[in-house]
């Protein structure tokens, strides 16, 4: 029969002109991917040049990932290439997506060291639905901002506007997000911050506490880094002269209780979290500037 088909190609061939295994190409043929041309008389299967064009068609499908089921919808034609490529997209967007909270999650680990412990608990933070992502800052903002009233700024910053991760997060952000989800988690964290706002939230009919202005103004940060920069201790007399340039005759002590229950606080640290899960631009931790700053009340207090 082989003989009377010059063109006909056994299994071997079909095998050796595509650079696949046999064992591949008869289960293909097995399961109607590739169906013989012809057959012996032998039974043995014989293939053509068609035979070929359609070994390449199932080998780029399958490479491309898709099942043989959805192969043989497109060679069927019950599915076009398009169609099937649409699903498919969908699906490894979010096998992208899932490997990269995972690659975040082992950079974390190796990053902490962390214990297998903290692994579990850090890979259940990164992958909580969006729902569950909105409880956590829900429930902390309940905790923390619940029933402060006034004209803070700081708790309108604060209070109002979202934070989660986008639908396609960064490492980075995935990052940010399990510290971020620890640290609201914390009831430590939540009544350090409760003290602070409350310190830096007027009650009705009140003027704005002395120390508010610490945590929003960050021309105080800007002027302290200026300072620093030059060289000054917070003992200095220069030191002395910033104090009376940034709060004039406000009570400096009222000031420094505010500043130092934000620091205990972690205000600072708070704040570059939730840039960094919105992947916006977080202006540099001011920590030192504040630290310095805080010195420098309290040896003016003393002075």
């Amino acid at each position: 029969m082989e003989d009377e088909r010059p063109d006909a190609l056994t299994i071997g061939r079909l095998a050796h002109r595509t650079g696949l295994p046999v064992r591949t190409l008869r289960f293909w043929s097995d399961e109607g991917l590739v169906p013989p041309a012809a057959r012996t008389v032998g039974g043995y299967r014989l293939y053509d040049g068609e035979s070929v064009a359609r070994v390449e068609l199932v080998r780029t499908l399958r490479e491309l990932g898709l099942g043989l089921d959805e192969v043989r919808r497109v060679l069927s034609g019950r599915s076009t290439v398009a169609e099937v490529a649409e699903v498919h997209v969908a699906a490894l967007d979010a096998q992208i997506r899932s490997l990269e909270v995972s690659r975040a999650v082992l950079a974390t680990v190796s990053k902490r060291g962390s214990t297998a412990e903290e692994t579990a608990l850090m890979n259940r933070l990164a992958r909580l639905s969006a729902a569950e992502r909105k409880q956590i800052i829900d429930e902390f903002k309940v905790e923390v901002f619940g029933g402060l009233h006034g004209e803070s700024r700081l708790y309108d910053r604060m209070s109002t506007f979202s934070i989660d991760l986008p639908d396609d997060p960064t490492p980075e952000q995935v990052d940010a997000w399990i510290e971020l989800a620890e640290l609201v988690r914390d009831p430590g964290f939540r009544t350090r911050m409760r003290t602070m706002l409350e310190l830096s939230t007027p009650s009705p009919g009140n003027a704005r506490p002395p120390g508010a202005s610490i945590w929003w103004a960050r021309h105080i940060v800007q002027r302290v880094g200026e300072v620093r920069a030059g060289g000054v201790a917070p003992e200095e007399p220069a030191a002395a002269d910033l104090l009376s340039e940034l709060f004039a005759d406000t009570d400096r002590a009222a000031v420094l209780v505010c500043l130092e229950a934000g620091i205990e606080a972690g205000a600072e640290r708070y704040r570059g979290l939730v840039a960094r899960v919105r992947g916006q631009y977080a202006s540099p931790d001011a920590s030192g500037e504040l630290d310095w700053l805080a010195r420098a009340l309290r040896f003016a207090g003393r002075a």
